[in-house]
């Protein structure tokens, strides 16, 4: 048999409240872990607005982890001409040839796939 208790829906609402508050702490706080372990990392906002405002994932990531076009194909063995290409969208890149900028720009895959 279950036991039900009627408070008022003030008070309801205010217990929901702090049932989200609580939710977002301990969503900060898994965050501030993985930062603290150097699973994850702080992005600043002009490279996050960058990519919410659909350039292409490839550039901004190369351009913030201070890359060339050059840079990043020499420490890739990626040709220039595919990471342009990439760049512009023309191509999109095998799943090698993405592992291995993704590798050299210490992101994911994911991170370089257009929004």
């Amino acid at each position: 048999m279950s036991e039900t208790v009627t408070i008022a829906r003030a008070e309801y609402e205010r217990l929901r409240a702090l049932e989200d508050d609580f939710e977002d702490l301990q969503a900060a706080a898994a965050v501030e872990a993985g930062i603290a372990a150097g699973a994850d990392e702080l992005v600043p906002a002009s490279v996050a607005d960058r990519l919410i405002d659909g350039e292409p994932p490839l550039r901004v990531w190369r351009e913030y982890r201070r890359f060339s076009q050059s840079g990043l194909a020499r420490a890739t063995g990626v040709n220039r001409v595919q990471i342009v290409e990439i760049e512009s969208g023309r191509n999109t890149g095998s799943v090698r040839t993405l592992r291995r900028l993704a590798d050299a720009l210490c992101v994911s895959m994911d991170d370089l796939a257009p929004a």
